[in-house]
């Protein structure tokens, strides 16, 4: 398969399951955001040196595929989404909570802002998460048009923000 095709050259891009929008529609940006996250998750993974991380991050990575996915399918094709592939389902979600309250119950968490940069895995975390968090806001802006009917997307990323964090902390101990 060759890298380029040359059916973006006009500035479009297909969405799954057809259709065609400018590559700077709010789609492409959020699930564009997405991309930038799941790489800064892999960079935060390539730095740590601790194997509990690096597992729940590339898992984490995977996941962010699923979000990419619901971000880059129209509403009116929801549906085909749903029957081929997976979806952010509340269990991902409550899964994340569960990850932050094993790592609270493990490191003292800060009591006031952070300064990012106390270990380059840390860093790369909390870069990741405010990447994170941009893809939030993207996909808020989504949803509050009615192009997103999964809310567990916003709650998914809202607590993988927080996760982000979380790990970042115990990356620094």
């Amino acid at each position: 398969m060759k890298i380029f095709n040359k059916r973006g050259d006009q500035g479009e891009t297909s969405l799954l399951y057809g259709g065609r929008v400018p590559k700077c529609d709010p789609r492409c940006e959020a699930y564009g955001t997405i991309d930038e996250a799941v790489s800064a998750l892999g960079l935060a993974r390539a730095l740590s040196q601790k194997e509990r991380t690096r597992d729940i991050l590339h898992l984490l990575q995977e996941e962010l595929f699923i979000v990419g996915a619901e971000l880059a399918t129209a509403a009116d094709d929801y549906d085909k989404l749903t029957a081929r592939h997976q979806v952010v389902t509340e269990e991902m979600v409550n899964r994340l909570e569960g990850l932050i309250d094993d790592f609270e119950a493990e490191i003292e968490m800060p009591k006031k802002f952070i300064i990012p940069g106390a270990s380059p895995s840390s860093a790369a975390l909390d870069l990741a998460r405010t990447i994170i968090r941009r893809a939030e806001r993207r996909a808020a802006e989504l949803r509050n048009n009615g192009m997103v009917p999964n809310g567990n997307v916003l709650h998914y990323l809202n607590r993988l923000a927080d996760l982000a964090f979380t790990v970042a902390r115990y990356e620094e101990v």
